[in-house]
């Protein structure tokens, strides 16, 4: 499988294929944080320095050419609350981790200025974009996430905005790999509530009550069934926790870690 997103610098990933937008995957390298969030850690919330986190988000918004300032981030819940964001919310989260957007999981935008920016380390982001109402979004989608269908609940808040689904394009970014995430019979029991006409099987058994569990691929249905193209939904190969040197993993890391960001603005 051919990788969608390039590495561009020590700190970067890109995906080039929407013209004017900028969708980017910041790394574990090329940072000042120190062990266990060596080096690049984007997370306020992980008891790392919050002046180390800041310095790490500047020198991405410097690669980017990005204005850490006029950057949204969100207090993420796992959950399925999607914020549509103005200029009045520039800088929330950015400095300090309680003046995010409480309760968040997807932001979505149609304001030139701004960057919205949402922390992961293992879960998938999804990246939206509708041409025609120059609409860009993120979202924030774990097993929690996923089962609920923040995806569809995007597609569900463009579409209540004017945008027709087949406008809508959309990137699952670096995340947990099928190759690496078990999940339990709990869990399962959401994933086939959630997707109960899947042509094609998700998971597989790996011991009793054991699964190993594909979320890109689980994300891609949904937003099929919400009506997204399938030719419009791009897929990154990359597993967050195979990829040691590259990416955080609270998986592999036994939750003790940094954060990589997401980020989708303008150029």
């Amino acid at each position: 499988m051919n990788e969608i997103f390039r590495q561009v610098s020590e700190q970067l990933l890109l995906f080039d294929g929407w013209e004017h937008v900028i969708v980017a995957f910041t790394t574990r390298q090329g940072g000042v944080s120190h062990e266990p969030f060596a080096t690049l850690n984007v997370g306020m919330h992980v008891q790392d320095h919050c002046d180390a986190v800041y310095k790490n988000r500047t020198i991405v918004a410097g690669k980017l050419g990005l204005s850490v300032e006029r950057w949204v981030c969100a207090d993420q819940v796992h959950g399925v609350h999607v914020e549509k964001v103005t200029k009045a919310h520039a800088g929330k989260g950015v400095c300090t981790y309680d003046t995010a957007l409480p309760h968040t999981d997807g932001l979505y935008t149609n304001e030139r200025q701004l960057t919205l920016a949402l922390c992961f380390a293992d879960c998938v982001p999804l990246y939206f974009f509708a041409p025609s109402k120059q609409l860009i979004g993120i979202a924030h989608a774990g097993w929690k996430g996923t089962v609920h269908n923040i995806a569809g609940q995007m597609v569900k808040r463009w579409t209540r905005e004017g945008v027709a689904v087949q406008d809508i394009h959309v990137v699952i970014g670096p995340s947990i790999g099928r190759c690496c995430y078990v999940v339990d019979d709990r869990v399962i029991t959401f994933v086939q509530k959630a997707l109960a006409n899947s042509t094609s099987s998700l998971y597989n058994e790996t011991s009793k009550g054991q699964y190993a569990l594909d979320l890109k691929e689980m994300n891609k249905q949904l937003l099929q069934e919400a009506g997204v193209p399938i030719q419009q939904i791009a897929v990154s190969s990359y597993c967050t926790s195979c990829e040691r040197s590259l990416f955080f993993s609270h998986r592999r890391d036994g939750g003790k870690t940094g954060r990589m960001m997401a980020l989708i603005g303008w150029r």
